[in-house]
């Protein structure tokens, strides 16, 4: 008789097989409990710059405790960040290519049950979103978006994007379903420079309400995607959790794990992290938990003293005041004329979108504020020479 497949057989090795080690209420008990002599202890440690701080030592400074020394973390946040980046800012912009998707995640536009009519484009219409894209800015930064359907937008259609997408930019991202090792590597072979995936939560419970249907219903595959990243030698990797599922606390401190976990078993690859809070969408979902504007900068600060090397992204998620007073304290590439919709550029204007954008600026208005903040706009930080 035949044994059904081990979960390891099915998800592979990787951080869903640790994760079990980080107690979820006592992750958020520990960041309670933190006073001000730990605050002060992790300020100095960072100060002195000669040891990396360790993933308890970023629970500390995203404690209320730490709140009094905000403008101090800030000052430390911005020093690391132009000691590293100097002052620049990287620009990019998303394309999504198709909203229809097989999962039921509670929050999202792009939900299954939502009834809409859904798109994918073609490559035609993938060329004509770059041209317009390309009228937009002198963007090289792609971020290729779909929704999760890998029969209708899986390896063989990315690979096809991918191949519209290289002429006219430098470097291509995708933010699609999580897949397998090879399935990275081959597209690495079609122009891919890096991958973003969302774990959402790092609740395991909660993610099951949140994913009841569909392959993202999965937790350890989706949480195991990121080492299959590794393992296919992507260059440069992004995750983060939507803040406002569950306490952003416990989400930022096993993010902060994960990010480590990575970065010592695949040290060849860059990392970035997003931490994008819970917008209006068309599932009328409301969040859980609010992070306040206070403390996603207190966030953004404690992640860049945590790890000087770190992308951290902002998207027009975010208001335009607020991104512009993030531009030089701890931030490192943002998105400008964003559309969230399948074609959204030129092709299918009133197609679903995923969720509402707060920075409707233009990207010429994204640029110039950026300077009037004494930093340059970065459009290329990638040839097609180094693939």
């Amino acid at each position: 008789m035949k044994s059904d497949p081990t979960p390891e057989a099915i998800f592979g090795h990787g951080f869903a097989d640790i994760i079990g080690e980080y107690d979820w209420d006592e992750t958020i008990r520990m960041v309670e409990a933190a006073s001000a002599e730990d605050v002060e202890r992790v300020l100095k440690k960072a100060a002195a710059n000669k040891k990396q701080l360790s993933p308890d030592d970023f629970a500390v400074l995203i404690s209320d405790a730490a709140t009094p020394r905000l403008e101090e973390m800030a000052a430390m946040s911005k020093r690391f960040t132009d000691e590293r980046f100097g002052k620049t800012i990287s620009m990019y912009i998303p394309m999504y290519v198709g909203n229809a998707c097989t999962n039921k995640c509670v929050y999202c536009g792009f939900n299954h049950d939502n009834p809409f009519q859904r798109t994918i484009l073609d490559m035609a219409q993938v060329k004509q979103e770059c041209e317009a894209i390309k009228k937009l800015g002198p963007f090289e930064n792609l971020l290729i978006v779909s929704g999760e359907y890998p029969s209708l937008c899986g390896v063989d259609y990315l690979e096809n994007v991918l191949h519209t997408c290289r002429p006219y930019f430098h470097n291509l991202t995708i933010e699609v379903q999580p897949m397998r090792a090879v399935d990275y590597e081959r597209l690495t072979h079609s122009g891919l420079n890096g991958v973003v995936c969302f774990q959402e939560t790092y609740h395991k419970e909660a993610y099951k309400t949140y994913h009841p249907k569909g392959m993202k219903s999965h937790y350890e595959w989706r949480l195991n995607g990121y080492d299959r990243m590794g393992e296919a030698g992507v260059h440069k990797i992004g995750l983060g959790a939507l803040l406002g599922l569950e306490d952003w606390r416990g989400d930022s401190v096993m993010l902060a794990r994960h990010l480590r976990y990575l970065q010592k078993k695949y040290w060849r690859s860059r990392y970035s992290v997003n931490f994008p809070r819970m917008r209006p969408s068309e599932s009328g979902f409301q969040p859980k938990s609010i992070i306040s504007d206070k403390q996603l900068a207190q966030l953004t600060f404690a992640f860049r003293i945590f790890d000087h090397d770190v992308d951290i992204s902002f998207s027009t998620r975010e208001a335009p005041e607020y991104r512009n007073n993030m531009v030089a304290l701890g931030v490192t590439s943002m998105s400008a004329g964003s559309k969230t919709d399948p074609g959204g550029y030129s092709v299918a204007c009133d197609s679903l979108e995923q969720f509402e954008v707060s920075d409707e600026r233009t990207p010429s208005e994204v640029v110039a504020d950026i300077r009037n903040q004494g930093y340059d706009p970065v459009w290329k930080d990638w040839d097609s020479v180094f693939d």
